[in-house]
């Protein structure tokens, strides 16, 4: 149970890491916050691939893991097409302090959607 819980866990923050600071692209950015653009669309999907290695390492059933799934793609661009609209005009340098309120709101807000993910992976592989 517990390699279980813990390859999950530091299987999402790698995967995280990856997928918002190191694969995001200028057009993949631009495009959060249009429904009629590809990028956060194709940014969800990153991410969405990224958890499907990391459920997939410990065997979670297939209906939790095409659930999971579907889940994550829909909070992640949901939760990212509204920080554009919340966070838009505020920038590092003129506001600092709302910036990185924001930016850290996002952020808790997508390790919150990863322990419901470990929470039903867990259930799913009969940890309970």
């Amino acid at each position: 149970m517990f390699l279980a819980f813990f390859t999950l866990l530091v299987g999402f923050q790698i995967k995280h890491f990856i997928a918002d600071y190191l694969l995001q692209t200028s057009w993949i950015i631009a495009g959060k916050g249009k429904l009629s653009s590809l990028g956060g669309y194709a940014h969800a999907g990153i991410h969405v691939l990224g958890s499907l290695v990391v459920l997939l390492l410990v065997q979670t059933p297939l209906p939790a893991l095409l659930g999971l799934l579907a889940a994550e793609f829909v909070i992640h661009y949901g939760l990212d097409y509204s920080k554009v609209g919340y966070g838009r005009g505020v920038d590092q340098s003129g506001n600092a302090k709302r910036f990185w309120a924001l930016h850290g709101l996002d952020q808790l807000l997508h390790q919150l959607t990863y322990a419901g993910m470990i929470y039903v992976a867990m259930r799913a592989l009969g940890y309970t």
